[in-house]
């Protein structure tokens, strides 16, 4: 049987919303981490304790108190949702959840691996994308910048031509004679 048969289909963008920036870093936490891995929450933090020395600080880390009162105030809404929230979360960037696979030695963590590196690569080509947009908008308001001053002069002289009264003009041209 193969192995995204024991993966339920879940949309791409369910797992990006569950990819949260915490101290600057994307993140996932052992909850939602868990559940598409198909474990019990407590059993991939007592795995993940276990190889503690498989996650340095930039691999995971645990929410601090405020860290952790800010997000579960911003993410978790519903009294059911909080249920799986009684204690700080782990937070794993994307290397930890790299090593969450070498832990969770199972063809279903393998395969889901593969689709959260693809999710984060995918995410980083689009911040790429949207970062040399934001560069030439950089660059183009750096040049309007300087021409304020010169704008208006222009709108003062055109005021000024308006409000000036209409002399009469003498016609130019041919003229034809009547007889």
């Amino acid at each position: 049987m193969p192995a995204s048969k024991h993966i339920p289909a879940v949309r791409d963008e369910l797992i990006i919303d569950k990819i949260y920036l915490v101290r600057g870093q994307k993140i996932m936490i052992d909850r939602d981490l868990a559940d598409l891995y198909g474990v019990e929450t407590r059993a991939l933090k007592q795995a993940v304790r276990r190889n503690i020395t498989r996650f340095p600080e930039d691999f995971m880390f645990e929410m601090n108190k405020e860290e952790f009162e800010n997000w579960r105030t911003q993410n978790a809404s519903s009294k059911k949702d909080r249920q799986g929230l009684r204690y700080a979360p782990f937070c794993f960037t994307e290397q930890g959840v790299t090593m969450l696979s070498c832990i969770l030695n199972s063809e279903r963590a393998i395969t889901v691996n593969i689709r959260l590196i693809r999710i984060f690569a995918r995410m980083r080509e689009a911040l790429l994308a949207h970062k040399d947009i934001l560069l030439k908008l950089e660059q183009l308001e750096r040049k309007v910048t300087g021409h304020d001053e010169d704008i208006a002069r222009i709108f003062e002289c055109l005021k000024q031509l308006l409000q000036q009264p209409e002399q009469p003009r003498t016609r130019i041209g041919f003229r034809l004679t009547q007889e």
